[in-house]
């Protein structure tokens, strides 16, 4: 009974305007799967999070806690790139964690995530030391995931919108101790200008672009708003290419860049990646194929794309995403 009224309830929240949007560009997008995917998507209750620990703050007990409720650790598999300091527990069980309240002066133990999230930062492969920006970086869980990963030498995260800017600064606050955090710099610099400012600076450049947020979007209380972002949907592919010029122009020659989205969108992944690479003679794709691989076990890719680039589909048990990761690499200088 409190499921269906939970169902019913739910149910009724889906924006229909977004819903018939998704409807027709998806079924042409994605031919089969997207029946499948949209089941996942519009049925909240069946959405999964997975459990990312914080290695600055050892909770005792923890792991036995997540054990008893089914958690087991994600990636058992060998990936290319896998540190021993990333700890993340996912379950097949729908659910959630219950989740910590951000709390002056002490560091968080575990931060709740979709964990097609950590597919940008395994792919991004940062190492100790390195100069790594992270462009779009609210509201800071891939910026925390990259820090259970290594240390980098520098590390720059940025937000260009004010409310998301003071979200990312609590997040960092609330999972990396003091010692660390003066090594951070959070800026609220215009994303698509930081090349000119700081260029072939960055060894590692994470490009996590504003897109539009499938799941979320689903859910748009206001259809006036919901109409409103449908309609500006079509300029975000000019200002995700905008953002990916000047990561580049950030990046040192030999740099890596993974560029991700959280949408299923072909005109804001796909498209826009393939436009980077035809007009940027200094860039090459990277294959990911052995990354793919090696989670395939944890998550459900769309067939038929290129070897630099995944999309996570959602499917039942298995709800990640939808999460689209492209790797490039800079060859030369400009």
């Amino acid at each position: 009974k409190l499921e269906k009224k939970a169902k019913g309830k739910l149910q009724k929240q889906i924006c229909q305007v977004v819903l018939d949007h998704f409807e027709k560009q998806y079924t042409a997008e994605l031919g089969d799967a997207w029946s499948s995917v949209r089941d996942v998507l519009t049925s909240p209750w069946c959405w999964q999070h997975a459990v990312l620990l914080n290695r600055f703050s050892q909770s005792p007990g923890l792991e036995s806690s997540l054990a008893e409720q089914g958690y087991h650790p994600a990636f058992p598999a060998a990936l290319p790139y896998l540190p021993a300091a990333l700890r993340c527990y996912t379950r097949t069980a729908p659910g959630r964690f219950p989740a910590q309240k951000h709390q002056p002066g002490r560091l968080k133990d575990y931060y709740l995530l979709n964990a097609a999230s950590l597919l940008p930062v395994l792919a991004l492969e940062v190492k100790d030391g390195e100069a790594v920006l992270d462009l779009c970086a609210a509201p800071g869980g891939k910026s925390v995931a990259i820090l259970q990963c290594a240390c980098p030498g520098h590390f720059h995260c940025n937000e260009y919108d004010d409310l998301r800017s003071r979200w990312l600064e609590q997040t960092i606050e609330s999972f990396i101790p003091d010692p660390l955090i003066n090594m951070i710099i959070v800026s609220k610099l215009d994303g698509r200008q930081i090349g000119d400012l700081q260029p072939e600076f960055y060894d590692k450049v994470l490009v996590d672009a504003p897109c539009s947020n499938d799941r979320s979007w689903l859910f748009s209380a206001d259809p006036q708003q919901a109409v409103l972002r449908l309609m500006q949907r079509k300029e975000l592919s000019s200002l995700q290419f905008q953002l990916l010029r000047s990561a580049l122009q950030a990046l040192r020659p030999g740099g890596s860049l993974v560029y991700s989205t959280c949408t299923l969108s072909r005109a804001e992944n796909s498209d826009v990646i393939n436009l980077i690479l035809n007009s940027c003679r200094n860039v090459m794709p990277v294959d990911l194929s052995g990354m793919a691989r090696g989670v395939s076990q944890e998550f459900t890719f769309l067939s038929g794309m290129q070897q630099h680039e995944l999309l996570v589909l959602p499917e039942k048990e298995r709800a990640w995403g939808p999460m689209y990761v492209a790797k490039l690499k800079k060859v030369s200088s400009t």
